[in-house]
């Protein structure tokens, strides 16, 4: 699919407007092209079906020592869009006392770059995928006790051209589909939900590796059992965290604390680069790849400043590494961009933003993690929760299993655990030898969406405990 098939000449007037500018230090032009697709299946009807087509570049320049943006879905008007970010950038330069500096000298890619996918989403008739939707809610509903179920199928296609001044000239394809189904149980006047999906930067086969029945039918088991489980005292305990718990716990309680546009506000670990924070069985990464297991939903090839999307190792063994840049706060650290600076749409501006972080796997296998677990938990299916600058979180958990003398007992209402992560991580005395992406449906809200992923292996560690009611 080529969502760009109609401004063909689009790239060859970007490079022209940004060889012919003048007036700024620093020109980028963000040509994106997005076709997003929504189907959406509640109780057995079909709520919602929405395909939206849009189109834009965003413009953003360096003037003074100060950012001007503009935006327009107007190709016409691409000289005018950038003489409004000119004028913006000169006007804020007058006022604002703080000033960049500059940007870090980078490797700009050029070229063209696709995400891999096996079996084109667009390919498939939107039949197919209300199809895909309609049999998930009703899988979903299969269970006497599910009395409310919704499924959807959600797909972005975009085609990107970034152009800079500074050497970038990229064209980016990519794909990221998704599949949610949920699952309400209810009983008298009790009731438990339970939700499976998946989302991966790939094709229509990637996302579908497992049937999406099997996601529904799993989904529809568990608010049945959950219905007859037993509420969780609140308790200082060892818990095992299951992928997608170790992906939220990086992704959000150490990942935002060491974006470099939070470090520079005083997160907590500002100066805290060369210094132990967490257990030298713990090596936390960053990267715009899908390492270790394909088609993370967070992958991307190229930042939306054109710097390549790397790998950035934050904790290696347990030492504090690095904080995710872009180019302007790599300058002000004396080192270089990692590829962070991300934008939902052309009309939004780059921000520091994760792409997939996880912990790398270890040595232990999982049997072995509970089998020498006196009195625990084993903790699986993130749900949102919370956490701030100074690594503190609260996550709610979907499924809890109570451990006693290595032996897995029985399953526990949903539950919270929270703590500081930086303790938590501290604690960590074993690392799974399985790896698995689990938090690709999900996306990340610093100012704008973005994509992104998180996961591991398991990991066993200590934190709080407690029931939700």
């Amino acid at each position: 699919m080529n969502l760009m098939s109609n401004d063909g000449h689009v790239i060859d007037n970007l490079r022209s407007m940004i060889s012919s500018s003048s007036g700024a230090r620093y020109v980028e032009a963000r040509y994106q092209a997005r076709l997003a697709t929504e189907v959406n299946f509640v109780n057995g009807e079909l709520d919602r079906i929405r395909v939206v087509e849009n189109s834009g570049c965003g413009i953003r320049v360096l003037v003074d020592g100060c950012w001007g943006f503009s935006s327009t879905n107007n190709l016409s008007l691409l000289k005018e869009s950038l003489g409004h970010a000119i004028s913006a950038a000169r006007v804020l330069a007058q006022a604002k006392k703080k000033k960049v500096k500059g940007l870090a000298e980078s490797k700009m890619l050029t070229g063209i770059f696709r995400t891999s996918a096996n079996g084109s989403v667009s390919d498939i008739d939107i039949e197919q995928k209300v199809q895909v939707a309609r049999e998930g809610e009703k899988a979903a509903r299969s269970n006497r006790a599910v009395k409310a179920a919704s499924c959807t199928y959600r797909e972005t296609l975009d085609h990107k051209a970034i152009v800079s001044s500074d050497g970038a000239d990229s064209e980016i394809y990519d794909s990221k589909p998704e599949f949610n189904v949920s699952a309400i149980a209810k009983r008298g006047g009790q009731s438990a939900t339970a939700h499976e999906g998946v989302g991966v930067t790939g094709g229509w086969s990637d996302l579908f590796k497992k049937s999406h029945l099997e996601y529904a039918v799993t989904a529809s088991e568990r608010a049945a059992k959950l219905l007859d489980a037993k509420h969780v005292s609140g308790i200082r305990t060892t818990v095992i965290l299951d992928p997608a718990m170790v992906g939220l716990l990086s992704h959000e309680a150490i990942g935002h604390t060491v974006e470099a546009d939070f470090v520079l506000s005083g997160s907590v670990v500002k100066d805290k680069i060369g210094q132990q924070v967490a257990s030298e069985l713990v090596t936390l990464v960053d990267s715009g790849k899908s390492e270790i297991a394909s088609n993370a939903g967070g992958t991307i090839i190229v930042d939306d400043e054109g710097v390549a999307a790397g790998r950035t190792a934050i904790i290696e063994k347990g030492i504090l590494k690095s904080f995710l840049h872009n180019r302007e706060s790599a300058l002000v650290f004396d080192t270089e961009s990692t590829g962070n600076a991300r934008a939902f749409q052309y009309n939004d501006e780059p921000l520091i933003r994760m792409r997939n972080t996880f912990i790398e796997p270890g040595t232990d296998k999982l049997a072995d993690m509970i089998k020498e677990t006196k009195r625990g938990y084993v903790v699986k299916g993130a749900r949102n929760g919370q956490a701030d600058a100074n690594g503190e979180f609260m996550f709610g958990a979907e499924e809890v299993y109570l451990v006693e003398n290595g032996e897995v007992r029985e399953l526990m209402k949903g539950a919270s655990i929270s703590g500081n992560a930086f303790d938590v991580l501290k604690s960590v005395d074993m690392v799974g030898n399985e790896f698995q992406y689990d938090i690709g449906t999900g996306y990340c809200g610093k100012f704008q969406p973005a994509k992104v992923d998180g996961g591991g292996p398991y990991i066993r560690c200590a934190a709080l405990i407690g029931g939700l009611q």
